[in-house]
């Protein structure tokens, strides 16, 4: 019999719920991610990827599990008593992992429902952020400090990758409530730049598609959910 092997490494794999998310947000999943891991989205959006990472997770699970199925049984191997043995506990495998996954579905779906509402309902204010306030506030979503020049009292703002942006425009952003800093520490030490949650709101809506289109549901792939062939006994 073949050895079991591990697990593949988790990545995003293709759920039925990935049309709606996009569909609902106007960005594709991979978009959401990099977004998230840039710190750009506001909580609910934050919470929705969180939820789908564990989805993504579990759906890799049972797609091994069904193609470890499927090598057991393409005659390559002897059918005895191991071979039934071994198909018997693959199965199980495969029954835990589809549990799971089904379980972080419905997570993904209590996250996704308040979104699509507020989405179905009328925004306000969308698109207001000019194309430099767009730009700002994804640098300093990166990261950023405010520093105060000991010997002109200059005010600049420097983000992580070393570019600099003007004060004016910082300050209107933080007049505005889409940014805060860091007031414990002294100007010349350096005050920290982050977003607040109406500044990734406001910057995830402005990047928003003006029209949102419904995405096509992708074609089944083997494994994917809801599919999950009948229990072998």
């Amino acid at each position: 019999m073949p050895p079991e092997p591990a697990p593949a490494a988790a990545r995003r794999a293709v759920s039925p719920l990935d049309h709606r998310i996009e569909a609902a947000t106007g960005h594709d999943v991979d978009t959401l991610w990099a977004y998230r891991d840039r710190g750009v989205l506001d909580e609910p959006h934050a919470r929705l990827v969180d939820q789908h990472r564990e989805l993504a997770t579990a759906q890799t699970s049972v797609t091994f599990y069904l193609t470890l199925l499927n090598r057991l049984t393409s005659g390559e191997f002897p059918v005895d008593t191991a071979w039934f043995e071994r198909v018997d506990r693959t199965v199980d495998q495969m029954e835990q992992a589809a549990d799971a996954r089904d379980a972080a579905a419905r997570k993904v779906l209590a996250a996704l429902e308040p979104i699509e509402t507020a989405t179905a309902a009328p925004v306000r204010g969308e698109g207001a952020l000019t194309t430099d306030d767009q730009a700002a506030l994804l640098a300093i979503a990166g990261g950023a400090k405010l520093y105060e020049h000991l010997l002109t009292g200059r005010l600049s703002v420097t983000v992580a990758s070393g570019t600099r942006i003007p004060y004016t425009e910082v300050r209107k952003l933080e007049d505005a409530s889409l940014i805060v800093r860091d007031r414990s520490h002294p100007l010349h030490a350096g005050q920290r730049v982050a977003l607040t949650d109406a500044g990734r709101a406001a910057l995830f809506a402005a990047r928003r598609p003006p029209t949102t289109t419904q995405v096509p549901k992708p074609p089944a792939r083997p494994g994917a959910w809801p599919s999950t062939p009948a229990r072998l006994r």
